[in-house]
């Protein structure tokens, strides 16, 4: 039986451990027949043995979304590996601690202008990086945590991902007419190294279990997430851009 991505070249970001919601999407993705590109930033040496638990060892480049010349160069150092793009998984955030936990008015614009560059401005970076190598259109997918109300102790990511969001619906405008879908996938917590590093973290993991009509288990929650990334990056949705798809159990229709 052919797979959803058969045939596609896919570039998947934010891939630092098999735990990492990009791991899941490349593994699923190749399972469905695509060839997978992966890139890393930091801390490549890790990157590249994660790599090697996929299914077929995907190639490595490295990109600092926040770095000029990485963006400048990015069509050509991907090209090496795959001769274009019909998808990306942009799974990239960062905020300084200042950002997360601690109170929301004393964070620093230094730290907060970090936190939207790479958690927000990045999607239309990559985006832009990418469009040389996707010709003949393709599906841009973003990872996202619902921002239309304040989470506790997620502060100013909160507001980077509401920023996100906003830049989604724009970049859908833009690049429509080249053929490229631009959409989010706003998932429920799953337990990854970015999760851990959130203070309070832990009182959302046991509150969204008890609330999502579904359930929800975020020990594996990251396949059904990556199924929806997948979903969105094949052609079983050629006419949805700017839009949010809600991976949570049904948690974000509920009232409190």
């Amino acid at each position: 039986m052919t797979g959803l991505l058969e045939g596609k070249r896919l570039l998947i970001t934010g891939v630092i451990t098999d735990a990492s919601i990009g791991f899941h999407v490349a593994r699923l993705a190749q399972e469905q027949g695509a060839k997978v590109v992966l890139t890393g930033y930091g801390r490549l040496s890790l990157v590249e043995r994660i790599a090697k638990r996929l299914p077929e060892e995907a190639p490595l480049v490295e990109l600092d979304v926040t770095d000029d010349e990485h963006l400048r160069t990015l069509p050509e150092r991907v090209g090496e590996h795959v001769d274009g793009l019909d998808g990306v998984l942009h799974s990239i955030g960062f905020a300084p601690a200042s950002c997360l936990g601690n109170p929301f008015l004393d964070a620093p614009w230094e730290d907060v202008s970090t936190a939207l560059h790479v958690s927000a401005y990045s999607l239309k970076s990559l985006a832009v990086a990418c469009l040389p190598l996707m010709k003949e259109g393709g599906s841009l997918v973003g990872m996202d945590f619902d921002a239309r109300v304040a989470w506790p102790s997620y502060n100013w990511m909160g507001v980077a991902k509401a920023t996100l969001e906003a830049t989604t619906r724009y970049l859908a405008r833009e690049l429509g007419p080249q053929g490229v879908r631009v959409n989010l996938v706003a998932a429920g917590p799953v337990r990854t190294m970015a999760a851990k590093s959130i203070p309070g973290f832990g009182d959302l993991e046991s509150a969204w279990g008890e609330r999502a009509p579904l359930g929800w288990d975020v020990t594996t929650a990251a396949e059904p997430v990556a199924k929806a990334c997948c979903a969105l990056l094949s052609d079983w949705f050629p006419a949805t851009t700017g839009s949010m798809v809600w991976v949570d159990g049904g948690v974000h229709a509920l009232g409190m």
